[in-house]
């Protein structure tokens, strides 16, 4: 029997689903994966977003629509949504914007979770504030520097995300996973974030995490994503502080983020510890994903008298450079970066400057059986996110660059949805 105030899932057929930061369905083309294999109630989404304020063509909302249909599908700034046009749901998923977490700039030049983009996870806190009937179980995605943000205060951003969740109700789990490493086709870090309400059955056993032998490797993500036996630079602190007064005051002194790569939270106590992954299946690389050179439009071709300028971009780089705002110089350096990429490893990680045929540093190179450079086009790149090829036709080729570097790698939503989806099951 569930205890005072919990309800059990038992029986439960149907986990509706709502999903914020929606993009062109990443989140969703997991779950539906998961749904084909699952041991537990099937996923349904009853509501999704899709905003994009920087343009007047939403085409990320038109192939969202295109893919799934507009029923419960909202084209609007999330701002703007009352929360009671929010359908009630079981599980809030989403990848909140992190441009001010991202690896494509700096870390002295990252704003944080103060940053534009970061205040968008106070649109999800909102959400859940304002439902009179808060959904039990959350499941959210962000670029891994989010443990380390800002430079200042490494790890504020977390916490007070961590803190604020506990504050609705939420104990939480969350880990660092390269879906390369468990055998999928790109090398994508990101963090997941599995949190469930105190009304729900699961929130027991992430109780446990902090509490039992097992730990850490007791959790559903953990379950998903296996580790080795042993843990490494375990820790544990507590959040027990006001919002306002962590977001002034944390880690003020500086130094590292104690939040590591796994880590639980429950009541504000925080458990974390830096894990080594563990995976003996199958593994899916670069050039299993190509297609023939004759299925190649010609403008993804590299002009032979321009391979020197890509090649000399991937080169090692090391130089003198002077501060524009304070005039002070500092040495600047980069390592090498293979050229052509290897097609005999997972891909490297897409951003979301993939598309256009300017040479540039981070742009995929493969080498055709013909001796021919090439860039890749954008069914390769669904691919490398284990996406349908095709899904994103109907807009240009850089913007489907851009949707890819955007997204997540849609395996690993279907392996957490898997065990989330068995463990409510078991209630």
């Amino acid at each position: 029997m569930p205890r005072k105030g919990k309800t059990s899932s038992a029986g439960l057929k149907e986990m509706r689903v709502a999903e914020l930061f929606a993009g062109v369905g990443g989140f969703r083309i997991g779950l539906q994966a998961a749904n084909k294999r699952r041991n537990g109630p099937a996923y349904k989404v009853v509501w999704s977003n899709q905003w994009e304020p920087s343009t007047n063509a939403q085409d990320a909302s038109r192939i969202y629509e295109a893919r799934f249909g507009s029923e419960g599908h909202s084209n609007q700034d999330i701002g703007t949504v009352s929360t009671a046009h929010i359908p009630d749901h079981d599980l809030l998923v989403g990848g909140f914007p992190c441009q001010d977490y991202s690896v494509a700039s700096t870390l002295k030049a990252s704003k944080g979770i103060q940053g534009k983009k970061g205040v968008l996870w106070w649109q999800i806190h909102r959400i859940l504030r304002e439902k009179a009937h808060r959904p039990k179980y959350l499941l959210l995605e962000n670029v891994d520097r989010l443990l380390g943000s800002p430079a200042k205060q490494r790890g504020r951003d977390m916490a007070i995300l961590l803190r604020s969740l506990s504050d609705l109700g939420y104990a939480v789990e969350w880990r660092v996973v390269n879906a390369a490493d468990y055998g999928m086709p790109q090398r994508r870090k990101r963090v997941f974030i599995l949190g469930c309400h105190a009304t729900s059955p699961l929130f027991d056993r992430l109780q446990g995490m902090l509490t039992s032998e097992a730990g850490l490797h007791d959790g559903i993500l953990q379950e998903a994503f296996p580790v080795s036996a042993s843990t490494r630079d375990e820790s544990r602190f507590e959040l027990n502080d006001r919002i306002d007064r962590i977001s002034a005051a944390f880690n003020a002194v500086g130094g590292k983020s104690p939040f590591k790569e796994c880590g639980a939270m429950v009541n504000g106590k925080v458990l974390t510890a830096r894990v080594d992954p563990r995976y003996a299946g199958t593994r899916v690389t670069l050039g299993e994903l190509l297609k023939p050179s004759a299925e190649i439009p010609a403008e993804f071709f590299i002009p032979r008298a321009e391979v020197p300028k890509w090649r000399a971009l991937k080169n090692a780089k090391r130089e003198e450079r002077i501060s524009r705002s304070t005039g002070f110089k500092y040495s600047y350096s980069e390592g090498s970066m293979a050229f052509p990429d290897h097609l005999d490893r997972p891909a490297r990680t897409i951003v979301t400057g993939e598309g256009g045929s300017g040479a540039s540093r981070f742009k995929h190179v493969v080498v055709t059986p013909e001796g021919r450079y090439r860039r890749l086009v954008p069914e390769e790149l669904e691919l490398i996110n284990m996406f349908p090829p095709g899904h994103t036709e109907g807009a240009s080729p850089n913007r489907r660059a851009f949707f890819m570097g955007n997204a997540l790698v849609t395996g690993v939503v279907e392996r957490i949805a898997r065990k989330l989806s068995a463990a409510v099951a078991k209630g």
